[in-house]
Formats: C-alpha cells, sequence, structure tokens
C-alpha cells in the first residue's frame, strides 16, 4: 500500500508543482517549438521512470536496436495495465504521442499535458470522430512524431493472451508508408491490476520486436495488417512468459 500511495503522491506532485513549468513551457514553444517538445518529453520521462523504480518492478528490456531514432514510427502493443504507459513512453527516443481514450480528455492538468505531448485522443463510440483522430495522428507521423496505439482497444481484464487488434489501429501506418514497431509487454498487470490497490515488485519483459515494414508484405498480410502485427506480438509474449514460468497460450 505504501508503493501505492507513493506513486499517487509523485503523479499528483508532479502535475501541481509543474504547473508554472508548463507555463514557461507554453511561452517557449512559441520560439523553439521543438525545443520545448523535446524538453517535456524528458520531464515526462524522468517522472515515469522515478514512478517505476517505486514501484520495484524489475524490468527486462528486449530489442530496443530495432527502434528507429531517425524516424517517425507507429508502436503497436499489447495492453493489460495502465503501467504499459510508463514502461513504454519512458524509452521512446523520439517526441512520440499516444492514442488514449476519449474520456481522459476530461482530466484536469493531466489532459494538458498529454496534448502538448502530441497525444490524440479516441471516441471509441463514434466512428466520425475515431477517423478524425486516425487522421490527426496521420499528420503527426508525416511531421516527424511517432504515434503509440494498443490496437485491441481497451485494456485487456480476460484470461486471453490478448484481445482481437482492431484493423483501423494500423491505417497510420499504410496511409504514411512508416515503419510499425511491435512491442510485447508481458506481465505488468502485475504490478497493480492483478491486486487493487496494491503495488507489488514482480519482473515484466518489454521487447521490441523487428520493424514492420507495410510496403514490403504480401497482399494478403496487407489485408489483415493488424492481425500480422498480433501474431508477431504473440510470438514474443509466448516466448517471455516461457522465460518468467508462466502458462501460455499460442492461439490468439
Amino acid at each position: 500500500m505504501i508503493r501505492f500511495l507513493l506513486v499517487l503522491l509523485i503523479l499528483i506532485g508532479y502535475l501541481v508543482l509543474l504547473i508554472p513549468v508548463l507555463i514557461a513551457e507554453w511561452i517557449y514553444h512559441k520560439f523553439n517549438p521543438q525545443r520545448a517538445d523535446y524538453q517535456q518529453l524528458r520531464m515526462v520521462q524522468a517522472a515515469f521512470k522515478l514512478i517505476l523504480k517505486v514501484t520495484g518492478a524489475r524490468i527486462t528490456v528486449i530489442g530496443e536496436e530495432h527502434v528507429p531514432k531517425d524516424q517517425a514510427v507507429l508502436y503497436v502493443g499489447n495492453h493489460r495495465s495502465y503501467f504499459d504507459i510508463l514502461l513504454t513512453y519512458s524509452r521512446t527516443p523520439r517526441l512520440t504521442g499516444y492514442v488514449a481514450k476519449k474520456e481522459m480528455e476530461k482530466i484536469p492538468l493531466l489532459s494538458t499535458w498529454m496534448k502538448r505531448l502530441h497525444c490524440l485522443f479516441l471516441d471509441r463510440k463514434d466512428i466520425k470522430e475515431g477517423l478524425k483522430t486516425i487522421l490527426a495522428g496521420i499528420e503527426l507521423i508525416k511531421s516527424g512524431v511517432s504515434i503509440c496505439i494498443f490496437p485491441e482497444g481497451t485494456r485487456n481484464r480476460s484470461n486471453e493472451p490478448m484481445l482481437p487488434f482492431k484493423e483501423g489501429s494500423v491505417k497510420m501506418a499504410e496511409k504514411t508508408g512508416c515503419l510499425i514497431i511491435p512491442m510485447a509487454i508481458t506481465n505488468s498487470a502485475e504490478i497493480f491490476e492483478n491486486h487493487i490497490p496494491r503495488i507489488t515488485p514482480c519482473d515484466v519483459i518489454v521487447e521490441y520486436g523487428e520493424p514492420i515494414d507495410p510496403k514490403a508484405l504480401s497482399r494478403e498480410e496487407k489485408k489483415f495488417l493488424g492481425a500480422y502485427c498480433q501474431k508477431k506480438i504473440q510470438e514474443m509474449l509466448t516466448a517471455n512468459q516461457q522465460k518468467l514460468g508462466q502458462p501460455h497460450s499460442n492461439t490468439i
């Protein structure tokens, strides 16, 4: 319980105490947008790394060399925990916006920071608004900002390894031609979700797969690109669950 309270304290303290910084960065952004963006990115990454340290999670990272540092990409990954965002965002080398559910846009201060960091808010109930979000993501990638999306559409609370990926979630890569970086996050729910409200130290593996180039795939693979990405992630999850001695499934 102490870890949970410390994490909460860091999060609230960060949001409240850095209000003057938020204002200063807003002004600085008018003179040097890119540098201001990167300063904000590094500040948030520092906070996320501190929170992860407080959780006591033992994090193993595999395949980080697969992540390009010179171009925008589309990250896609499985999603079981709120900590998936911290685990992956704390390691992004470039400006990266996350696709979040629309409801998060209503949270004061947090939504302001998210917007500054190029995050997008997806209305899962409105197809028209969802399309606008995808189009906004396409424009961000074209401008050099990477996008991260969890194609299951929500956190997976089931006993299945993953929920089916939504094919529309990878349209940003299809339309821009950017590389897709598959991410397999193993055991992250054991940090918090499996025993709320306690935060428990545990072993977590974050693996980045080899980049997927949509242009290099066959017609059938392109047609079901979401399923193709999910298969690659499942292969990594299965291997990493074995490393942790967990039960696994080869099916999606």
